[in-house]
């Protein structure tokens, strides 16, 4: 088999798989989530009055935020 024609049938053989590859990918659109049916799609619990208690910040999270952000690269 000449180099040529080989060329060819590895071109048209990837250009194949390309064309295949392409017809089989699957990206699903943007949806609207409708109000009609809440049993189906509900984003809160049932029981929300359980769920919605106000959590205190604890004191020592912004000394945690601050030992997060050090770096032990700049201490030699």
């Amino acid at each position: 088999m000449k180099l040529e024609i080989a060329r060819g049938a590895f071109l048209i053989g990837a250009l194949g798989v390309a064309s295949l590859a392409a017809a089989a990918w699957h990206e699903p659109g943007p949806r609207i989530l409708g109000n009609a049916s809440h049993v189906e799609y509900c984003p809160l619990p049932r029981k929300v009055s359980a769920a919605m208690q106000q959590v205190a910040p604890d004191k020592d999270l912004l000394l945690f935020m601050f030992s997060l952000s050090q770096s032990l690269a700049g201490q030699k």
